[in-house]
């Protein structure tokens, strides 16, 4: 099959929209046509080096959604034209083989999580794709695999959020803004938030923060007075790239006994932590990383669309750009620029049918 895709040919390098072709699926894997794709930073960090990639050129696109077309033999747990989204977790161990399923320009393609979702149609494993209920509009459900599950997961399993904790969350991306939504759900007594971005602190006022700051040690000079000294049980680091001279910062809002967990990816290359060691020793402070907020998606996707069906979780929210496939790297610099909370490529008629 002859489509388009959104390509990067090496570090540092724009995303290129042009044609590629993709095989019929094989044994165990499915063809779907994307409605939608979520830009999400991880994508970001193979373009700039920070996130390590087997080579050249890759197809990315990791958070995304659509309806399954056609499958291949021995698949019998999901049917043509079910709804579903893209898991990039399972899809590492359950792959047939090392073959490549994308050419470009006569090269052999790469794609993102060994999906590519920033092309009409894909074809993966069917460990990679999870059935959602039809109800659950695209742009929604294509954040369930990645932004959604990693905020909700980092609150509520891996810091275990429980009624009456002082939480602060950092960054108010995709992912920050689902743990602010899902602290709220914990029942966060205080929910500190901090970004940037004045509009999103506004907004994360009117969805439940009690509190909102521009950077860190604005935060560090009001946190003390409104936890009388001791402050926040936890802390969710959910920027763009983690950097290491944030760190001491980020334990510095956490309290004795509290833990920081670290929602957002880092520089591989780098490891230039800088953190005052007899502190977090004599106050037992925790930092802790987490990859997809420690969970099952098979299991967190059925329980994240119940919670956004009855009304409980406003998913709507977080979409706040939409973009043809062609303005790829149009929604990227509105991701960096602050200028949205997640940003999504909308499918069509005319991406199908090229």
């Amino acid at each position: 099959m002859k489509t388009r895709g959104a390509l990067l040919w090496g570090v540092d390098q724009p995303w290129s929209v042009e044609e590629i072709e993709i095989g019929d699926p094989r044994r165990n894997e499915v063809t779907v046509r994307m409605e939608a794709a979520g830009l999400c930073h991880t994508d970001h960090h193979l373009r700039t080096g920070a996130m390590p990639t087997e080579g050249f050129p890759v197809l990315g696109g990791h958070e995304g959604a659509g309806v399954v077309v056609d499958v291949g033999a021995d698949v019998d747990d999901v049917a043509v034209g079910q709804h579903v989204v893209l898991s990039c977790v399972p899809s590492g161990r359950a792959i047939n083989d090392a073959s490549f399923r994308i050419r470009a320009r006569d090269r052999d393609v790469y794609p993102s999580s060994l999906l590519g979702a920033f092309s009409p149609y894909v074809v993966v494993h069917r460990a990679s794709v999870i059935p959602v209920d039809p109800a659950v509009p695209f742009e929604v459900a294509c954040l369930l695999g990645c932004a959604v599950a990693t905020g909700w997961g980092a609150v509520t399993r891996v810091a275990a959020v429980r009624p009456g904790d002082d939480v602060v969350v950092i960054g108010l991306g995709g992912v920050g803004m689902t743990a602010l939504l899902s602290a709220v759900i914990a029942g966060a007594r205080r929910l500190i938030v901090i970004d940037p971005a004045e509009w999103k602190r506004d907004l994360a006022l009117k969805w439940g923060a009690t509190q909102a700051y521009r950077d860190v040690p604005t935060a560090m000079m009001e946190v003390p007075a409104l936890t009388v000294g001791l402050m926040a049980q936890k802390v969710i680091v959910a920027v763009g790239q983690a950097d290491g001279a944030g760190v001491d910062g980020w334990l510095t809002l956490t309290s004795k006994g509290g833990m920081c967990v670290l929602a957002a990816l880092a520089d591989v290359r780098r490891s230039d932590v800088q953190v005052n060691l007899a502190i977090q020793i004599l106050m037992q402070k925790r930092l802790q990383g987490t990859l997809y907020g420690g969970g099952d998606l098979r299991h967190d996707v059925g329980v994240l669309t119940s919670m956004y069906r009855a009304g409980k979780l406003n998913l709507d929210g977080l979409v706040t750009g939409r973009y043809r496939l062609d303005a790829i790297n149009e929604g990227y610099a509105d991701m960096l620029a602050g200028n949205n909370i997640r940003g999504v490529i909308r499918y069509t008629e005319a991406d199908w049918s090229v």
